[in-house]
């Protein structure tokens, strides 16, 4: 697979300037997490959509063997800080508790990227309950905090695998693209594709993310499902058309487990079957025109 990435890096890097150049990789070929790549976020504070776990740094939640990233959401007891990274609100050394463990990684603080192509292929976790995501939040929240300064979801999923009338299979099999943006709860925001995953479930697919200045664009295995344009995103805090999605943003891999979508879906609530369930990333990759 690496010399399959280096032929492809270097075929780009001699394509004409319009064409996409690799930026930053991660293959997770070595024997444990690229701390200078990715940070953790540790705490028990349900991501503001009431979800069950806490996100820790342990390898029990998170580790790499055999070139692919685990992400493990373990049903334990544990007890972390109550507030997300960033959140002064509350008040400091308080701490909560929560059901289940998981792992959250962010390279926030090391690279981000305005503009571009995010690909990751990744197998996800079945069951009732399960909400793993690759998405992006703003580096500097230039236009004020969520989600004046913007959220791309490039894949969620929930309750892969569980009963769904609707569904191939009559199994739970969509993932969703989404932006979100606007003012201030409750005058927030969001746009939302979902498509059936062609193929088995739970099996490794590719999601892809194509950002431009007046475009994004969600892709699974190469077939595109849905577009948004200039003009279908805004912000409070800017007049510029452009803005929210014209700042620097940084990538995000979590498992979580329970929170309002997933329990809100299918067959409601959180099963305790299946624990431990894991979320696995073979690589991700981004790449950028030097025309943007």
């Amino acid at each position: 697979m690496i010399t399959a990435l280096l032929l492809a890096a270097a075929q780009l890097e001699t394509a004409p300037v319009d064409r996409w150049r690799l930026m930053w990789s991660d293959e997770f070929n070595g024997r444990r997490i690229d701390r200078s790549k990715w940070d953790f976020d540790v705490d028990c504070a349900g991501g503001g959509n009431e979800e069950r776990q806490c996100y820790t740094a342990r390898p029990a939640n998170a580790s790499v063997r055999d070139g692919v990233l685990t992400i493990t959401a373990r049903r334990e007891p544990y007890r972390g800080p109550a507030a997300m990274h960033g959140d002064t609100s509350g008040s400091p050394g308080v701490t909560a508790a929560k059901p289940f463990t998981s792992a959250r990684l962010v390279t926030r603080g090391k690279t981000a990227w305005r503009y571009g192509r995010v690909e990751v292929r990744a197998r996800l976790p079945l069951g009732q309950g399960s909400w793993p995501a690759i998405w992006m939040l703003p580096e500097a929240w230039r236009y004020g905090q969520w989600p004046l300064s913007g959220e791309i979801d490039i894949m969620e999923a929930v309750n892969l695998g569980t009963p769904c009338e609707a569904c191939a299979g009559g199994r739970e099999n969509h993932v969703l693209g989404t932006i979100h943006f606007g003012d201030r709860p409750p005058r927030n925001k969001f746009l939302s594709t979902d498509v059936q995953l062609a193929g088995a479930i739970d099996g490794f697919h590719v999601y892809r993310v194509d950002w431009s200045p007046d475009r994004i664009i969600w892709s699974v295995d190469g077939d595109r499902y849905a577009e948004r344009r200039l003009g279908d995103w805004s912000t409070p805090g800017s007049t510029d058309p452009h803005a929210p999605f014209d700042q620097p943003f940084h990538l995000i891999l979590n498992l979580a487990i329970g929170g309002h979508l997933p329990e809100g879906r299918n067959q409601k609530g959180v099963s305790l079957e299946g624990f431990p369930r894991s979320m696995q990333v073979d690589w991700v990759r981004v790449w950028q025109r030097p025309a943007d």
